[in-house]
């Protein structure tokens, strides 16, 4: 085996040692366009109770014109920079979770920094409804492992584009809108360890209904999500609260020591039975952002927990579960100090 250059070895010492990180600022934008669903019933031949039932969805945001991923990702970040006390040229990366930025390439994250004037590493991350939580982690590691100071984490989605007004099944669920999370270095630990993984063999469970060949061979207008809807409820509540606890776990924290609990907002059934699973406290904080925002995949975490900060219904400083689940089958969790 050749013998590692000394030069290499001093560089290697010499670097940042293993810090700590912290989300330090978070911020939300939702669309100007809320759609009840009275506006949605009579293509699906549906009712709004039926929907409250279903999914304990009230109301969604649809973006329109200026409202773009890119716009929607800009706008969420601003008070998640205000928040944590940095400007754009602070930002050494900026990760953007989506599934709906209309570019095979180039990836929104360039174009994100661009706006903040930032020239730093720029990547998308695509991880459904999983994203958000994936790119705290990878944000998590990259300033404990001294890439990076401060790491911009959006998770934004237009999915009215994708969704089909005539889908029963989905139509109803799909919201648009951007979450954003500034992690930076701390003094002290705040992002536990992640709990994440896949299951490939369940990938058409949610998925989009054409590949971009169906749609370039057979000349097809946009395509739009799929969902195996019982198939997806059965894994969300069975497989993911293991999940869940395994992050609880990993962080060395007690259900009763949390101050919030905030998973995906896929469907409120899903929400309270993975509560029951978990065997959460009465009078924890529990996200259900979902009744006004609908599913907005990958800024449906940020954005809730944005919310629930935002009207002080958590205490800064205090510790909440993030879960994100979806298509791939792709999931992440763990716990993170509140900002």
């Amino acid at each position: 085996m050749t013998a590692t250059p000394k030069g290499f070895a001093t560089a290697l010492r010499s670097a940042t040692p293993v810090a700590n990180a912290r989300i330090a600022g978070i911020g939300g934008y939702r669309p100007r366009r809320i759609v009840p669903n009275s506006e949605i019933v009579e293509r699906i031949d549906s009712s709004d109770e039926w929907i409250r039932e279903r999914s304990g969805i009230i109301e969604r945001r649809w973006a329109g014109d200026g409202e773009s991923v890119i716009d929607m990702s800009v706008m969420a970040a601003e008070p998640a920079l205000e928040m944590a006390g940095i400007t754009g040229s602070d930002i050494d990366a900026v990760l953007v979770a989506t599934v709906s930025w209309p570019y095979q390439t180039p990836a929104a994250a360039p174009l994100v920094a661009e706006r903040f004037g930032s020239k730093g590493m720029a990547l998308d991350i695509s991880a459904a409804c999983a994203g958000y939580c994936h790119g705290i982690a990878l944000a998590n590691d990259m300033v404990r492992g001294g890439s990076a100071e401060n790491v911009l984490v959006v998770g934004v989605e237009r999915l009215s584009d994708f969704t089909s007004r005539d889908d029963r099944g989905t139509a109803f669920i799909f919201g648009d809108g951007a979450g954003a999370a500034v992690v930076s270095r701390s003094d002290t630990p705040g992002i536990g360890p992640t709990i994440w993984g896949s299951d490939g063999a369940q990938w058409d469970v949610i998925s989009q209904t054409e590949s971009w060949i169906d749609v370039h061979e057979q000349k097809l207008r946009w395509p739009h999500i799929g969902m195996q809807g019982q198939t997806v409820f059965r894994w969300a509540v069975w497989g993911m609260a293991p999940v869940a606890q395994r992050a609880l776990d990993a962080a060395g924290v007690t259900a009763d020591q949390l101050d919030a609990f905030v998973p995906h907002q896929a469907n409120v059934r899903i929400i309270d039975a993975m509560v029951k699973q978990l065997k959460l406290p009465d009078g924890l904080a529990i996200a259900r952002d979902i009744a006004y925002t609908g599913n907005t995949s990958a800024a449906s975490v940020p954005l809730a927990m944005e919310r629930m900060v935002r009207k002080g219904q958590i205490p800064s400083g205090g510790l909440a579960l993030q879960i994100g689940f979806g298509a791939g089958l792709s999931y992440a969790a763990q716990v993170v100090v509140i900002p």
